[in-house]
């Protein structure tokens, strides 16, 4: 059982006792205990034995302790057991759907005894959620809507958890004799910000010969964790995980793997429109290789690179891979230097223990420095985010004089001190401009007032873009992935606006988030914003998780000229006060 497993039951755990009337102090028991196990770089498992560590972490006391080891003992957890039986696991889905907390499912439940999404649908659609307390008529329309919104995205999974589930299958298959090379595909090479199907790629000796790939089929089948097998071929097993992911491996053989990288990587469009050149150039494309129409000899197969090539074609890397303009640019050798993680130079989206963070400004500054960046901006929460701790005027002030205190004797890094401050409901900012002002820079971000019209909510966004003190719009869509949408707003007015105040847009790189997308960046780029790549991390694990947001600005074609934090501290401290370098 790894952190995320674990994080997941006291999750769940702590909604069902939400939904079944518990103390609320019991409740927040669990959750700061998922909180904190979700956040730990160290698995939980390895300190299982030794129960003086585990108490040392913050949100674990004695009886949580007792919890997490009924959990490595028996596998389970008996109250998490227990709640389930008597609300049914179908209650869990309910958790998901936007806007029906536990205490509307516990409504529910005891008005009617529905505990599954049909039934609760049902319900909304024969006008009866709107007779219940605190509901009404427009509440169930918006009820009806999330529902909608949620069979939209049932069956697609979060980039990290379909990374950590590549990971999980590739450490179960690197010893088995004869594998050379283990390589996730799909949506997942191409970093799209969700996944439906894992498709993992497995080559070597092993996969040659009829037996050996079933003898290996075997060996993936004992992959912890199989909900039920969907099929297994001469080539191909396809199961399913028990929460809900698709997987297919692939058994090639080596001649033929850059043929299949190559067409299990490219999106259908890609692929279509690949083929299609192949066909006019005399030749056939297909997952075993690229070969000539007429007598079917393979001319490319190995490897990717060598298909472009022959196909007259500069190597498209796999996140452009969605015929949005790549194989015209790439038969042009036209394609942009995309940026890499490499060229990043600082972060400047981090929470410390002064608001909701779990580590110091001394320890955030130690990891930061440890992963070779030259500067980074501590950028606590402001008062609005009352459960946060935000900061009023007057804590914002001595948390400045702190963050200055740490950057003094720091070597090596410059440590900025900065503010998310929240754009209230009129646009205005939640800190004083006198406080504002003595920032190295502001990240303005919306938390609250998601549901105001797109006029409202562009006015509101341009006021703060227009504020003199803001240097960057945060998550600037504030959407969550798989749980809440995108707010709306006039996305070219704001871009302008962007530009003419030299206001840059986040791209926040946590995968719940991904904001800005990809489609928005390239918008973003065709205006010429510039973009900053930060992290948001509330702990010093999360700092790694910029790959993420890296991922989705190559898919937008982004090179590091349109990321401001590839820039020197001294260029980027000016950048943060509007003194954007000039286009190149």
């Amino acid at each position: 059982m790894d952190n995320k497993t674990i994080a997941g039951i006291l999750y769940e755990t702590a909604d069902l006792l939400e939904i079944d009337g518990q103390d609320s102090f019991r409740i927040r028991s669990y959750r700061n205990a998922a909180e904190a196990i979700e956040a730990m770089p160290q698995q939980i498992a390895d300190l299982i034995g030794e129960p003086k560590k585990v108490l040392e972490i913050r949100g674990i006391g004695k009886g949580m302790l007792v919890n997490l080891q009924e959990m490595f003992k028996d596998g389970r957890l008996s109250l998490h057991a227990d709640l389930l039986k008597k609300y049914r696991p179908t209650m869990l889905d309910l958790l998901k759907i936007q806007g029906l907390g536990p205490k509307t499912i516990a409504l529910i439940w005891s008005a009617y005894q529905v505990s599954d999404l049909e039934g609760v649908e049902k319900l909304a659609r024969e006008g009866k959620i709107r007779e219940l307390p605190r509901m009404g008529e427009k509440q169930e329309q918006k009820l009806l809507k999330a529902i909608e919104d949620y069979r939209r995205i049932a069956g697609r999974f979060l980039l990290d958890a379909a990374e950590i589930q590549a990971e999980k299958i590739i450490e179960h298959l690197k010893d088995y004799p004869g594998i050379e090379k283990i390589t996730p595909a799909g949506s997942l090479r191409r970093g799209r910000e969700t996944v439906g199907d894992l498709d993992i790629l497995v080559t070597g000796k092993a996969c040659v010969t009829e037996d050996g790939r079933a003898a290996l089929a075997e060996h993936i089948l004992k992959l912890p964790g199989i909900l039920d097998v969907i099929a297994k071929g001469d080539n191909k097993v396809s199961f399913r995980l028990r929460g809900g992911m698709q997987v297919d491996v692939r058994l090639l053989a080596p001649g033929s793997f850059g043929a299949a990288m190559q067409y299990f990587t490219g999106s259908k469009a890609h692929n279509v429109a690949l083929r299609q050149r192949a066909l006019k150039m005399g030749y056939t494309l297909n997952e075993y290789s690229l070969a000539r129409l007429d007598d079917e000899k393979s001319v490319a197969a190995k490897t990717e690179e060598e298909i472009y090539a022959k196909l007259n074609l500069d190597y498209i890397p796999p996140e452009l891979r969605e015929n949005l303009g790549e194989i015209e640019a790439a038969e042009k050798h036209a394609l942009p230097k995309l940026i890499t993680q490499a060229d990043i130079q600082g972060d400047v989206h981090m929470h410390t223990v002064e608001t909701d963070g779990r580590n110091t400004i001394e320890e955030m500054a130690k990891a930061v420095r440890e992963r070779g960046y030259k500067y980074m901006a501590i950028t606590d929460h402001s008062k609005n985010l009352a459960f946060a701790n935000g900061l009023d005027d007057k804590r914002a002030i001595e948390h400045i004089k702190r963050i200055h205190e740490v950057d003094k004797v720091t070597e090596g890094l410059k440590i900025f001190a900065g503010i998310e401050v929240d754009i209230l409901a009129d646009g205005s900012l939640d800190l004083s401009d006198s406080v504002l002002e003595e920032m190295d820079l502001v990240i303005a971000s919306v938390h609250s007032h998601f549901n105001q019209t797109p006029a409202e909510m562009t006015d509101r966004l341009l006021k703060a873009i227009e504020n003199p003190n803001t240097s960057i719009l945060g998550h600037p869509t504030g959407r969550l992935l798989l749980r809440r949408e995108a707010f709306q707003f006039d996305v070219d007015a704001i871009f302008k606006a962007a530009t003419k105040n030299k206001v840059a847009m986040e791209l926040n790189s946590y995968p719940d988030r991904l904001d800005l997308g990809d489609r928005h960046l390239r918008l973003a780029k065709q205006h010429g914003v510039k973009i900053v790549i930060n992290t948001d991390s509330h702990h010093t694990s999360h700092l790694e998780k910029i790959r993420y947001g890296i991922l989705q600005a190559r898919r937008a074609w982004l090179t590091k000229e349109d990321v401001l934090n590839t820039l020197p501290v001294n260029q980027f401290a000016k950048a943060m006060k509007h003194a954007w370098p000039l286009a190149a």
